[in-house]
């Protein structure tokens, strides 16, 4: 295989978000995407959404290029398994986004490892299922491409063409520091989400109706498919235990600090909450570098078609390019507040030119 490569043929196993916005991204690149998923249903979504063509039972014929098997991280061995003893593909790769088990588990079974790529775009949504996926998913993220000690360059060479075709950036990573890693970024954090989410099951009417913005950041991934994330943490079990030790110790000290409430307790609590900032802030920002600091420009919008359609429009109109966006919606009313974060030197001007168009802007 040469190193410039073009995909011509992948089959894509699995359906599900991540499965069927890769068959998407590379349709639209010119490939010829075959569809493989136990669940009949999502196979046909996907086919119907214009994702690929369903796979024949006989297999594709001659072998395709790729195969990407995009199924869940317990799965990923036997899957591998069976793929290359139908000869589905020259190279394979998963998107799963454990690591280092699924290796383990595919030499264990006596996968073909040199012609086995594993891989993990940091990519997805709270979202799931094939209705779901989006070509632009993977545009300008991160995708870990983890080879095991024997295989073979030509094949990382081709999933890093896969990875550059669906508009990610390949990154080369050895799969337990891999694991390491999405624990403390991805997989702890989603649990920390469902356990305060979970908080709110018992939440009486009027703590709902002031539910605002803080709680609905904290616990948006917590509405992710429970059954998917059990085998996630399942298959990652480890580094997610030590990072929530690390979270509860924290916790825990701070509830004890509380209840104490002193001035010497509340000292150390802003400790926490100070090292929270800090760690906050080291989180790349726009275009990977360090994150800027952005005035925030509300407006109070109508909830109805063409709103930010026209708030866009505006900011154009000012010369104004918007960093972000926020929407916070008026329980029980059709209004909102929508927060506009740009370049403090640029809040002035955009601003003026909305209240010249009639929208309420605050300050």
């Amino acid at each position: 295989m040469a190193q410039e490569q073009v995909i011509r043929r992948i089959v894509v196993i699995g359906t599900g978000l991540i499965g069927a916005s890769v068959a998407l991204a590379m349709r639209e690149q010119g490939a010829e995407v075959l569809l493989s998923d136990r669940d009949g249903s999502a196979l046909e979504l996907a086919v119907r959404l214009g994702a690929g063509a369903a796979l024949p039972p006989e297999g594709p014929g001659e072998p395709a290029d790729l195969a990407v098997l995009a199924v869940p991280p317990a799965a990923v061995a036997p899957v591998l398994l069976d793929a290359q003893k139908r000869g589905l593909a020259r190279v394979y790769t998963d998107v799963a986004s454990v690591k280092a088990l699924p290796l383990a588990a595919a030499a264990e079974l006596g996968c073909d490892l040199t012609t086995f790529v594993a891989a993990h775009p940091l990519a997805g949504s709270e979202r799931s299922g094939p209705a779901a996926a989006r070509a632009d998913l993977f545009l300008g993220r991160t995708w870990a491409v983890c080879p095991a000690a024997e295989t073979d360059p030509a094949a990382v060479a081709l999933v890093e063409e896969l990875v550059r075709s669906c508009g990610a950036v390949p990154l080369r990573v050895e799969a337990a520091e891999h694991d390491r890693a999405v624990a403390l970024v991805s997989h702890a954090p989603h649990v920390v989400s469902a356990a305060v989410a979970a908080r709110l099951r018992e939440a009486d009417e009027v703590a709902l109706g002031l539910a605002g913005q803080g709680v609905r950041d904290v616990t948006r991934i917590a509405a992710g498919d429970p059954r998917l994330w059990v085998g996630i943490l399942a298959a990652n079990a480890r580094p997610v235990a030590d990072v929530l030790e690390e979270v509860a110790t924290d916790l825990a000290l701070a509830a004890a600090l509380l209840r104490d409430g002193g001035e010497s307790a509340m000292e150390h609590v802003r400790d926490l909450l100070s090292r929270g900032n800090a760690g906050r802030a080291r989180i790349p920002g726009k275009h990977g570098g360090r994150q800027s600091r952005y005035a925030v420009v509300p407006v109070l919008v109508q909830d109805r078609p063409g709103e930010l359609a026209l708030l866009f429009q505006a900011a154009g109109v000012a010369g104004v390019n918007i960093e972000d966006v926020t929407i916070e919606h008026s329980p029980g009313k059709p209004v909102g507040v929508v927060e506009l974060s740009v370049e403090p030197a640029a809040a002035g001007r955009l601003a003026e030119e909305l209240r010249a168009r009639g929208w309420s802007v605050p300050g």
